[in-house]
């Protein structure tokens, strides 16, 4: 599909550079295709009432790191600035990172990365890189010692329409991780979760609603733009993820007594319908995804989302028109446009519930 289809204009006034407080405070645009009203303004506090008992909500349990990293490449008398935004780690040792600007650093160099106070540093040395500035870094630590290191020398890394208005602080350390931050390996939160707090848990306890967590460790591809014309032409970057055995039974489980299943988040969502591509249904999963939805795509695994609002020509909002439909999305955003929604990862969150034909009905058992 033309990737054009899926851009609109957002006011900058609307991108949120702090999150509701209390986390549930925020707002909630319900969307439900075919029903009268298709559009709802509701609040976070309402989601019990939403849903019924016996649904189940699936929250992502992973922890941002602090994976942004700022340090210096010497080549002979030659220094250069370079930022280094971890998105893989694919060893002990090493991290695939972005790095900017990449035509300053060879394979072979080394970067020194120091804490903004230089009262730590950490080497890494580039051992690969390949045309979309993407680089392969071998670090002076490894496993537990290098997440040591990365602690004390690495800034947590706000998305670029946050970090492009005001610096990250020590209140960004605690905003941008959810209450159900667990595992860690994510550079970006995964936000529909920053919503949550241990009141709205009981309240949806008390309701019947069933929670499970999945775990995706969200990439820094999550950032970049769509920068393909059309979107057969795009690749997405590889991101782990895992679904247990007893969390794929216990999904399986809630479907077949005709409840729904709610996913928290795009990130719940990719790597529960990762988990759902072989026969059968859903099943236990563990490794690498480079899922890519867009409209077409028959979900698998899940009868609803609830999601922040996304950056235009995204893979996020391509992924939410396939679950409710282009148009209906594109009229949602404009209405939350219009009414003053606040946008993006410290922003408001929508409820999705699937248009006509997108859900899989052949694996509801």
């Amino acid at each position: 599909m033309r990737v054009d289809l899926f851009d609109f204009d957002l006011p900058n006034e609307r991108i949120a550079l702090r999150p509701a407080r209390p986390r549930d405070a925020a707002r909630m645009l319900v969307v439900r295709p075919g029903a009268e009203p298709v559009l709802s303004d509701r609040g976070v506090r309402d989601l019990p009432g939403l849903l019924e008992p016996g649904d189940a909500l699936v929250f992502n349990d992973t922890r941002v790191i602090p994976a942004q990293l700022e340090g210096t490449r010497t080549r002979g008398e030659a220094v250069a600035k370079i930022s280094a935004t971890l998105h893989l780690r694919s060893g002990p040792d090493r991290w695939k990172a972005f790095v900017r600007p990449a035509k300053k650093l060879a394979v072979g160099e080394t970067v020194v990365f120091a804490a903004a106070d230089g009262s730590a540093t950490l080497t890494a040395t580039a051992e690969a890189k390949n045309d979309t500035g993407e680089v392969l870094l071998v670090f002076d630590r490894s496993g537990p010692d290098l997440d040591q290191g990365l602690a004390e020398v690495g800034h947590i890394p706000l998305p670029p329409y946050i970090a492009l208005k005001r610096g990250e602080d020590a209140q960004d350390r605690e905003d941008y991780q959810t209450i159900f931050a667990d595992r860690k390996g994510a550079v970006a939160a995964p936000t529909a979760g920053l919503h949550f707090t241990p009141a709205l848990l009981q309240a949806l306890s008390e309701r019947g609603i069933e929670q499970h967590k999945v775990t995706l460790h969200v990439g820094a591809g999550t950032f970049l733009p769509v920068k393909a014309d059309d979107t057969d032409a795009h690749q997405m970057h590889a991101e782990w993820g895992e679904v247990s055995p007893e969390t794929a039974a216990a999904l399986q489980a809630v479907r077949a007594r005709g409840n729904k299943v709610v996913a928290v988040g795009t990130t719940s969502l990719r790597i529960l319908e990762s988990a759902a591509q072989g026969e059968g249904g859903l099943a236990a999963f563990s490794g690498e995804t480079e899922i890519f939805i867009t409209p077409g795509y028959r979900f698998r695994a899940i009868d609803g989302l609830m999601t922040n609002f996304h950056l235009p020509k995204s893979t996020l909002f391509m992924l939410v028109s396939a679950f409710s439909g282009l148009e209906t999305m594109r009229a949602a955003y404009a209405h939350a446009i219009e009414t003053e929604y606040r946008f993006y990862s410290y922003g408001d969150a929508s409820l999705l519930f699937p248009q006509s034909g997108a859900i899989d009905e052949s694996l509801l058992l």
